[in-house]
């Protein structure tokens, strides 16, 4: 036995042999180890103490409505829930014992509060079924412990965030408090509090014990008719091709016989990518070493509270009378030749990579110092590339789902994720708005791209306990898909260079400009302009780990560390220039990440009508902005469809077409999202329709302000005034010489037009327009700006006030939807239910006069009552106000009527402080929608 104090003294005095490039598969221990002893700290585990395997627990049945793979956390929460809310002829399948995995080892952590309301409602639940549910359905202990959280604060940055965190949690009844330095010792006795800035304490939140929480919850599922067989490996995943040519899941093979099964839900952890390759699907995640160690008895720790200090990447997690110690380091170990035989298996410890949390963990509790270490627990873990889990229907075999990819935390977020897989299987979509964790967030193209997958999966890894800032941007695997105005960098040295240098110069106009580009789907799109020059982005370093070297002079890098705070950034007047150029002159935004889809075909009007709730079958040359829902009524995606004349090909402008056929223009950040979401309308439907995807062969540029139209006039060969173009039309017009798509549309509520070009017209064009705009002081302008100006005017953003979880009734979009016809839509039903109840909830705008910072996630009172919270929030320039938009409920669960709102004195808390605001009912900028119309007064 050692001890901790005197392993980082001997540790960080050895001359350390450098890491092996980026992919570690073996590790080495140091001659001075403090134990060599491996084992987790639980009393109890589901391993077989004779390590024999005697076959499977039960017999196979033939068929089964679902069978759920792997017997971890997930897959057992899963079952579970099926079972719950009815599908009880459910199996589930373990290839060795129950938590063998991953789950056997895991910390067992719940954390309550999370910068995301989905998660801590995800978080909720799952307390609720460990704490409460379980054991009031099977009279078992779970070995749930609620013995609070502390998180730790040494900065202001730092404990600016978990005010956000505790504004937010007032509102879902989370009790927290932000503690001062003396109240964190009077808390925790045996705590160092001389660099603290101070703590947030949550005392409900606690500990879960793996093996007791599976076992209760098969136990719950087996009691309502569900199958758990355990010593059962799957062996193959049996997929048919059905009659119009979708693929989908037949049968699960093992090596003791066949199940038929229309369902699959992959809960495999570390080895779900081998499972998705059994039925051809794609799963990105990769598998890291992960680790802590278990102390010897600590006089005075028992009782204490969780532990985690973000600032030095550790977390303290009370065990009785001792304390595990873990976190996460900036150069993990990747697990490479992920084996099939690792069950109730760890690794050694590589002390080299874990002591930088045992110095971080003596220096927030010096008793660890003279304590010795029990035992070490060094697992695999998989990660992802934004440290979200995979979930949802695979794109590419209908039936497949994934519940894995959880980063270390699939017991926390099991409940709620196990709850909302199982909606997703029963009833096709879950209930809340998962696209955060949906496997459709992620673009095909880079979901088996091995470089993406492990870059990105190790700087969110690395970056797990950092701080949550607003406009945060990934620094791995960047450039990955560039629109037209990119993509000919490669040719400049070619034969050909010529004849695509087009898009190349255009690149470099954008970043000799300041270009600071944000990452979105793969894609890289302006987010604003600095005036320091170019600032590119760079290969991924590595953060300096794996003998890497570090990016010098990295100006991106520095811009982007100034974005880290929770005040106004130095550049707020770079975006507020952007933005009142565009509100009092013009300025072009370039938007080619948009997903640019033709929906065509003998049905395609049908589908318009299914898919879409506005009336999109208006005259050839409109434009029409539509919502699509979910079967529950929830808004699935808001997107711009435009009818198309029929005649010959011609594109990419305009797809062959005997008949009907639309232009669906979509933010390119959800794409994946939405044209999975349109492919599966159209296969339950049966509609013979094609939907062909040519968003990679178009730029999109968008030409905004008063001013637009003086200078389009000069570009386009056709006439721009509102009786010959008005609002919501588009045509195939000429530009400079080249034939490009024009739209009379706006997404920052200003006169404008967008032009759709081919990708080799894209320079000549931008070249044209911006001649054009110099003598109106045209100027390009970022999403950021877009952010703002969109907000100002009240547009609606998808996944942030807009998400599956609200109907458009709710979201203020009831003009979007045709219930004045006849014509029947995908949740039109649920929206002439809602409609005639009255809506129990609806968003609001606010405004405060006090120019403060909001970002979302600020807690609304109304009359001093929590009643929601902000999903969006930016500053107005043009009305120089602080903007935020939320949903809110009446606390009696009544109808939220306007005489609710106009009734009732609202208030915004931002970390702690509270604001007084303004509710508004309609957008305070431009409520008549004249200006969109060219009428300026």
């Amino acid at each position: 036995m050692g001890f901790l104090g005197s392993a980082v003294r001997r540790v960080f005095s050895a001359v350390r042999s450098p890491l092996s490039p980026l992919c570690r598969t073996s590790t080495r221990s140091y001659s001075s180890e403090p134990t060599k002893e491996k084992s987790v700290p639980y009393e109890k585990t589901l391993k077989q103490e004779d390590g024999a395997s005697s076959g499977p627990t039960k017999p196979l049945p033939r068929s089964a409505d679902a069978v759920v793979i792997g017997g971890g956390s997930l897959g057992c929460q899963t079952i579970y829930h099926l079972a719950k809310m009815g599908m009880t002829n459910v199996v589930l399948l373990e290839r060795d014992r129950l938590t063998a995995g991953t789950t056997w080892h895991t910390a067992g952590l719940l954390w309550q509060l999370r910068p995301s309301d989905v998660e801590v409602e995800l978080l909720a639940h799952t307390r609720n079924v460990i704490s409460k549910d379980l054991e009031e359905e099977t009279g078992l202990h779970t070995g749930w412990i609620q013995n609070g959280g502390l998180f730790i604060a040494s900065n202001k940055q730092r404990l600016d965030e978990y005010k956000r965190l505790m504004s937010l949690g007032k509102v879902y009844g989370i009790e927290s408090h932000v503690l001062s330095p003396a109240e964190t010792k009077d808390l925790y006795p045996l705590m160092n509090v001389d660099d603290l800035y101070g703590t947030l304490y949550v005392p409900k939140d606690g500990t879960m014990d793996p093996a007791g929480t599976c076992t209760t919850l098969t136990r719950a599922a087996t009691a309502r008719g569900a199958t758990v067989i355990e010593n059962c490996p799957v062996t193959g995943i049996q997929v048919r091709t059905d009659d119009i040519g979708v693929k989908r899941v037949k049968a699960v093979e093992t090596q003791h016989g066949t199940i038929e099964t229309p369902c699959v839900v992959n809960c495999a952890g570390v080895w779900a990518t081998k499972l998705g390759e059994m039925a051809g699907v794609k799963v990105p995640l990769i598998a890291m070493h992960h680790a802590y160690v278990v102390t010897e008895r600590i006089e005075g720790i028992q009782n204490m509270p969780n532990v985690r200090d973000h600032d030095a990447s550790v977390y303290l997690r009370l065990q009785g009378d001792a304390l595990s110690v873990g976190g996460y380091e900036r150069n993990p170990i990747f697990w490479d030749e992920v084996s099939d035989k690792f069950a109730f298996s760890l690794f050694d410890l590589d002390w080299d990579v874990f002591m930088q949390h045992i110095e971080g963990a003596v220096n927030r509790v010096p008793a660890l110092e003279q304590t010795g270490i029990k035992s070490t627990v060094c697992g695999p873990e998989s990660f992802t590339a934004d440290h979200k889990p995979l979930m949802g229907e695979a794109p590419e075999v209908r039936g497949f789902f994934l519940g894995c990819g959880f980063n270390s935390a699939g017991m926390m977020l099991g409940g709620g994720c196990g709850r909302e897989l199982a909606h997703w299987i029963i009833h096709g979509r879950p209930e809340k708005d998962m696209y955060g964790y949906d496997i459709r967030r992620f673009h095909n193209s880079l979901t088996d791209n091995k470089r993406w997958i492990r870059e990105r999966s190790h700087e969110s890894y690395a970056k797990n306990y950092s701080v949550v800032f607003p406009f945060d941007e990934p620094l791995a695997s960047r450039n990955m898909r560039k629109d037209p105005f990119h993509q000919v960098g490669q040719w400049l040295d070619h034969p050909q260079a010529s004849r695509n240098t087009a898009s190349t110069v255009f690149m470099y106009v954008l970043t000799e400009q300041g270009c600071m580009f944000q990452e979105r789907h793969g894609w890289e799109r302006p987010g604003w302009f600095n005036k320091e020059g170019p600032a590119p982005v760079k290969d991924y370093d590595y953060y300096g780990a794996y003998d890497v070297k570090r990016n010098e002079k990295y100006k991106y890098d520095e811009l982007l560390g100034q974005e880290y705070t929770f005040d106004f950034p130095p550049h707020h007047d770079v975006i507020k220039n952007e933005c009142l150029s565009c509100r009092h002159s013009v300025a072009v935004f370039d938007m080619s990440y948009f997903g640019k889809f033709y929906l065509t075909g003998p049905d395609a009007k049908k589908a318009a009508d299914w898919l879409f709730t506005a009336d999109v079958n208006k005259k050839p040359g409109t434009t029409v902005y539509t919502c699509m829902l979910n079967k529950r009524g929830g808004s699935e995606a808001d997107l711009t469809v435009s009818r198309l004349e029929p005649g010959a090909a011609n594109l990419p402008l305009a797809p062959e077409s005997n008949g009907d056929a639309y232009y669906l223009a979509i933010g390119g950040g959800v794409a994946e999202h939405n044209w999975n979401h349109i492919r599966t309308v159209l296969q339950d439907q049966g509609f013979r329709c094609q939907l062909t995807d040519h968003s990679e062969d178009m730029g999109m540029i968008s030409i905004q302000g008063p001013k637009s139209r003086e200078v389009l006039q000069e570009v386009l060969d056709t006439d721009l005034s509102n009786e010959a173009f008005p609002f919501s039309s588009h045509k195939v017009v000429n530009a400079a010489g080249h034939q490009v798509r024009a739209m009379r549309l706006s997404f920052v509520g200003e006169l404008g037009w967008e032009l759709h070009i081919p990708k080799d017209s894209c320079l000549p064009v931008y070249r044209a327009v911006m001649a054009a705009g110099a003598k109106h002081g045209i100027i390009n302008s970022g999403y950021r700006a877009i952010d703002s100006l969109s907000i100002e005017k009240g547009y609606r953003h998808w996944h942030a006030d807009l998400r599956p979880d609200d109907t458009p009734l709710e979201a203020g979009l009831a003009f979007t939807c045709k219930l004045k016809s006849s014509i029947p839509f995908q949740g039109r039903d649920m929206l002439e239910k809602q409609k005639k109840e009255g809506l129990k909830r609806r968003i609001v705008c606010f405004t405060t006069d006090e120019k403060v910072p909001m970002f979302g996630l600020e807690a609304i009172y109304r009359n001093g009552v929590p009643v929601g919270h902000l999903r969006r929030a930016d500053y107005g320039f043009y009305i120089d106000k602080t903007i935020g938009y939320g949903y809110i409920r009446n606390p009696d669960g009544g109808v939220v009527s306007a005489d609710f709102i106009k009734s009732g004195e609202f208030t915004l808390e931002r970390m702690g402080v509270v604001y007084k605001a303004k509710a508004h009912l309609k957008s305070p900028f431009d409520p008549e929608n004249k200006r969109v119309k060219g009428i300026y007064d």
